[in-house]
């Protein structure tokens, strides 16, 4: 992050630092094909055009059945297709398996664990965002130390895999490790369901896109909604 406070010439030394490390970072990732979101229509607002393995990418949610976990299942399959499992670390047993099936997974490749406490779910995603052998892992996590987030950051980075954080939408204004932070508003319409999804932070490049989107529960097929819908933002009461 830049210091406004610094002169010009230190900015400019810290940018052209930042830079180089964000080139070693890829580097160390590789130059592995980008996965898909499973919406063409927020790939092309990412670099390369999806979202990076090696990475953690957080589902901002402001309650269950925003459309974030069908959205984050989207990716997940999308990042299964070149093999290797997902891991759904689900310490609220709230995962049904065949929520997953319908969404397009393979349940062949579904490993579930239910880990029973806060410690037990950390390592359980330390040990399977670090396993290459994993192509994704998907988690709801209400709460995330600033420690733990870079200690996941650099499990995804070692491993090479996808980390899918579902969050509280009231945990917007909280420090992030992920490459990518969007917010899931569920819309109130007439057609199929309906989201609204902004993406709050791209690293290295300036968020504040916002999307409307269109998701079939049957098919799992996400798309851009029709510019004239006339959907109304779902009031929630509550986080989480």
């Amino acid at each position: 992050m830049h210091d406004k406070n610094l002169p010009p010439i230190r900015r400019q030394i810290v940018a052209q630092l930042q830079e180089s490390l964000e080139r070693f970072s890829r580097a160390r990732r590789g130059v592995a094909t980008p996965v898909s979101t499973g919406c063409t229509a927020l790939d092309r607002h990412l670099p390369q055009g999806g979202l990076t393995r090696g990475t953690l990418v957080e589902w901002l949610s402001p309650g269950a059945g925003s459309g974030a976990g069908s959205l984050a299942l989207s990716a997940a399959r999308e990042a299964c297709r070149d093999g290797g499992p997902l891991v759904v670390v689900d310490r609220t047993k709230s995962f049904y398996p065949l929520a997953a099936v319908q969404a397009g997974m393979e349940l062949a490749r579904l490993i579930v664990v239910r880990p029973e406490s806060a410690a037990d779910e950390q390592w359980a995603l330390d040990q399977s965002l670090r396993s290459s052998g994993v192509a994704a892992v998907l988690c709801w996590l209400e709460k995330c130390p600033a420690r733990v987030g870079r200690r996941l950051q650099l499990a995804a980075e070692a491993g090479g895999n996808l980390g899918l954080m579902i969050r509280p939408a009231t945990t917007r204004g909280d420090p992030c490790w992920a490459e990518v932070r969007f917010l899931v508003t569920p819309l109130v319409s007439a057609a199929e369901r309906q989201l609204r999804v902004e993406l709050l932070r791209l690293r290295g490049n300036a968020g504040g896109r916002t999307f409307n989107l269109e998701l079939n529960d049957e098919t799992g097929i996400v798309r851009l909604a029709p510019a004239v819908a006339t959907a109304t933002v779902v009031r929630h009461a509550t986080g989480g």
